[in-house]
C-alpha cells in the first residue's frame, strides 16, 4: 500500500490518502505499507505534522526493529522539508546500525 499525507493536494492514482500523521502510523502499524509520501504542513499543528510520521518511524525502526517503508517528501515548506530529510536520513542510519 501507498500512503500519501497531504490535506489539500490532489492524491495520486493507486495511494491511499490520509489526511492527519495518526492516520498514517495505523496504516504503517498494519505493516502493509510499502511507500509513505508526507506533505508537512496539514492545516492544524495542534493535529500533527508530516514530520511526526518521520518521528514515529524514527522511534519504531530503533526501539521494534519496524521496517520502514520508502518515504519520500512534497512539502512546499522548505525548512520542514530539510528537518523531515534529515529525519529520513537518520532512519537509514539506525537501520545499518541494526544490521
Amino acid at each position: 500500500m501507498r500512503v500519501y499525507l497531504d490535506d489539500e493536494r490532489q492524491t495520486p492514482d493507486g495511494w491511499v490518502r490520509a489526511y492527519w500523521p495518526d492516520e498514517v502510523i495505523a496504516l504503517l502499524e498494519t505493516g502493509e505499507v510499502t511507500h509513505v509520501s508526507l506533505d508537512h504542513d496539514l492545516g492544524d499543528d495542534a493535529r500533527g505534522t508530516g514530520y511526526d510520521v518521520v518521528l514515529w518511524i524514527e522511534e519504531a525502526v530503533a526501539t521494534k526493529g519496524f521496517a520502514p517503508p520508502i518515504i519520500s517528501v512534497h512539502s512546499a515548506n522548505s525548512s520542514a522539508r530539510e528537518k523531515m530529510l534529515a529525519g529520513i536520513q537518520s532512519i537509514a542510519s539506525i537501520k545499518l546500525r541494526l544490521k
